[in-house]
């Protein structure tokens, strides 16, 4: 993949996600099998918003040339959906949420895994 397929990919699913966040918390929390608390759902919300700006960062800067810059966000946002799967997959294992988790953890590998294309195919040019 290269940078403008991934940077689209992954800000269409941080703007459904920041939108499922912000108005329908609780579909993502029942879908984890968590209690949706207005806590859950507080927390929701604000991370909706941040969801929805990495969405306008990464579709704004989508034909962006390589540059430094380009090189961090992609080194960024593939340490980011790493770690969430990983987390994904931790808090499974401890029985902290249920296999519904398992859609974002796939998710997030293969939106990954096209920034660490994008990063792989950088370095060898």
């Amino acid at each position: 993949m290269n940078f403008t397929v991934t940077a689209v990919a992954t800000s269409i699913a941080a703007l459904i996600l920041g939108l499922f966040w912000l108005f329908a918390g609780s579909v993502l929390l029942k879908r984890w099998g968590l209690e949706a608390n207005a806590l859950g759902l507080l927390v929701g919300r604000r991370l909706g918003a941040a969801y929805l700006g990495i969405a306008m960062m990464l579709f704004l800067g989508r034909s962006a040339p390589p540059s430094e810059l380009r090189s961090s966000v992609s080194i960024a946002m593939l340490g980011a959906l790493v770690l969430l799967a990983l987390l994904g997959l931790f808090e499974l294992k401890a029985k902290r949420v249920g296999r519904g988790i398992l859609a974002s953890v796939a998710v997030e590998l293969l939106l990954a895994a096209g920034f660490a294309t994008v990063l792989l195919a950088e370095s060898t040019t």
